[in-house]
This record gives C-alpha cells, sequence and structure tokens, in this order.
C-alpha cells in the first residue's frame, strides 16, 4: 500500500481549491485480508466510493451468468473488513452507480461553486466479465469481455453528455481515458504489439490514451493523432497540475514529466528521463517463454532483464514496436549502459522477488476470475 503522506494529485488540487472525488477502482490496500490500509480520502480526496480493492463505502458484486442459478456474492474477503458501507450490485450494472456518484459529485461542485477533479475507475473490463444478459453472446471470454466493454461504454455515457452539453463544462474541462495494462489473454487483441497483461513487452504496458477537451485544445489539434510522445502514470501529477495552475508542493521530487503540452497541442515533447518497469511477481511466464522480470525505455529504446541481469532483450521499438529483432548482440555498449540504470533503479525498489514458474503449482484463477 502506499504512504498517505506522500505527495498526490489529488491532494495537491483540493488544497488549491478544487473538490476531489474518486468513483471506482483503488487496487492501494483494502482487498483480501488488508483490513488496516488507509481510507481512499486520507490521499486527498473529499469523497469516494470504490469496490473490493479498496476501503471506505464500495460496491460488491452479485455475479449472475443467467443460467438459471442465483446470483452469487463476490468479495474476496471485502465484506469481513469493514470499515464502510457495503452495496451488493449486479456486476454489470457497477459502473452506472459509479458514473451516478461522480455526477451527483460534479453538481455539488457546481452548486458550491468550486473547479473539480474526479476519478472514474471502471474495473468491469477485468474478470469476471459479467455483463448484462442481451451482451453476453456465446457465453465464451472473448464474447463476454466484448459484451462488458459495450455495457462500460454505454454506463459512462451519462456522465460524458453531462458534461459535453454543458455550456460552461464543455468548454474548461478536460477528460482523459486510459487503461491500466494490456489485454488479457483470451479476451481483448493487443494487435501487433508482442505480449498482454502480466509481461513487459509492449503489448502488456503500451495502452491507448485519448484527451477530449474542445474548450481548451488548439484548433488544429482537435481530432488528431500523437504516436511520438510517451506518456506514463508518473507523468499525471506534473501533467494535470500544470493545466490547473497548480504547483506542486515544495520539496516534492516526482519521477513524472510535465507533458501536457502535447496534449493540448500539436507539439512532439519527447520525455528527458527514461521509464521503468518491474514485472508482476506472480506472472513468471511459462517453461517455453519465462517473461522478463525488468525492462526501460529510454527515448527508442527499450531493454529487458532478468532479475540477475541476464537474457538481455534490446529493441528499437519505434522501428519495431512488434518486438521481434532482439538487438542485444549488435548494441553491446547500449546494453551495458541501459543495464546499469535499470538495476540501479531496481536496487532502489523494496525487495520483492520475482515467483519462478513452477511446473507443479496449477492457477488458481479459472478463465473467467479475477485478474
Amino acid at each position: 500500500m502506499a504512504d498517505p503522506k506522500a505527495p498526490t494529485l489529488a491532494r495537491t488540487l483540493h488544497q488549491a481549491g478544487y473538490a476531489t472525488g474518486h468513483f471506482g477502482k483503488w487496487h492501494i490496500g483494502g482487498q483480501r485480508d488488508v483490513g488496516e490500509a488507509p481510507l481512499i480520502t486520507e490521499y486527498g480526496y473529499d469523497q469516494s466510493l470504490t469496490q473490493f480493492e479498496g476501503l471506505g463505502d464500495r460496491l460488491l458484486p452479485l455475479l449472475d451468468s443467467f443460467d438459471g442459478r442465483p446470483a452469487r456474492k463476490y468479495s474476496l474477503g471485502s465484506d469481513r473488513l469493514g470499515r464502510g458501507h457495503i452495496t451488493w450490485l449486479d456486476r454489470s450494472k457497477i459502473t452506472s452507480a459509479f458514473v451516478d456518484r461522480a455526477l451527483q459529485f460534479i453538481q455539488q461542485a457546481e452548486q458550491a461553486g468550486k473547479p473539480f477533479y474526479v476519478n472514474v475507475w471502471p474495473d468491469d473490463v477485468h474478470s469476471p466479465f459479467f455483463p448484462p444478459k442481451a451482451l453476453r453472446g456465446d457465453g465464451s471470454k472473448k464474447q463476454l469481455y466484448l459484451g462488458v466493454v459495450k455495457a462500460m461504454d454505454d454506463q459512462l455515457a451519462p456522465l460524458f453528455d453531462y458534461i459535453r452539453r454543458s455550456p460552461t463544462l464543455s468548454t474548461n474541462t478536460l477528460i482523459l481515458v486510459a487503461s491500466d495494462n494490456g489485454p488479457e489473454p483470451g479476451a481483448g487483441s493487443a494487435g501487433p504489439f508482442r505480449g498482454h497483461k502480466g509481461n513487459l513487452y509492449e503489448g502488456g504496458v503500451r495502452e491507448p490514451f485519448i484527451v477530449w477537451g474542445p474548450g481548451l485544445m488548439a484548433s488544429n489539434a482537435v481530432g488528431s493523432l500523437n504516436e511520438t510522445t510517451v506518456v506514463a502514470g508518473v507523468d499525471l501529477l506534473s501533467s494535470v497540475a500544470r493545466l490547473a495552475g497548480v504547483g506542486l508542493p515544495a520539496g516534492v521530487r516526482s519521477d513524472g514529466e510535465d507533458l501536457s503540452a502535447p496534449w493540448l497541442t500539436k507539439t512532439r515533447q519527447s520525455r528527458r528521463r527514461p521509464l521503468f518497469w518491474n514485472r508482476p511477481p506472480d506472472r513468471p511466464g511459462n517453461p517455453t517463454e519465462a517473461w522478463p522480470d525488468l525492462s526501460m525505455r529510454d527515448g527508442d529504446w527499450k531493454l529487458l532483464l532478468m532479475e540477475a541481469g541476464s537474457a538481455a532483450q534490446l529493441y528499437n521499438v519505434v522501428k519495431d514496436p512488434g518486438e521481434t529483432n532482439n538487438l542485444a548482440g549488435a548494441e553491446p555498449k547500449r546494453v551495458r549502459l541501459m543495464s546499469k540504470q535499470l538495476l540501479e533503479w531496481r536496487k532502489s525498489l523494496p525487495i520483492q522477488r520475482p515467483t519462478p514458474w513452477n511446473p507443479n503449482q496449477r492457477s488458481t484463477r479459472p478463465d473467467n476470475s479475477p485478474s
């Protein structure tokens, strides 16, 4: 779990007079047996409503397969942790409930004459996939996934429509749409990119990022596509604070950079510093392909390593986005320099050894279970 005293975007904006709300997935403590995690409001939010991966008021899903059997409760132990009011709701309707709360929050901020910052983070496109009955298709994993994507799109519409139809909000509101990882195997597709959720290839870490703000964007940037600028989650603090006209707290040294200019203009700004990744320790790969434990991207170049610094893979991901041509042997100097940076970064993290692949260990997650 994250230290609630650490600088956060919500607290930075709250201290500048913004109303701040979080509605949806949290994933920073509160799941299974972690009942002592800080509440979401301790990170700078005025209001929150979450699901089984957070504490405070939360919605817990009822899973209905529409096969004649009663819907079953699904909580991974969250219902035993207390610390907030629990509402059980059909999983296919949870995004609508988050949207309803977000709209109430926005309207309260408007009535109080305050600017607002709000997260709406649905989790229904994560397994288990339980779309409405009409969107289940043939019941296969892929069709169930497509069903929840369609349902999520429909359920987010009232939020976007409210902002779009408001003469004030439509001109001074910025909407950011992003994912948090690549597609789950058997559900979504990474297209030309190698890998998927759980590993560090581009299919696992590259995601869409959509910016909407007609009243804030340069006219020639509206509808444009930027395939050059690389933005990461760590950049949101500096970038959003800049757009809000809010300075970062004194003494804050952020890993992120202000990349707000490419969001609103046709500027093709690039990061000055590299990005680093550490593979989820419970996703080791399989006997035919052990997944790299570490990776970094610096400009056009991406390096992947095992924990010990071995098995280097080096790709120019601009020329080779599918990561098909390993240039480690042809670029030994670049591999040495990047390896040094990557391993030094790894040493700065809390030690959590990656789980090796065990051929005798069966997965505890069925095909349509939480990821």
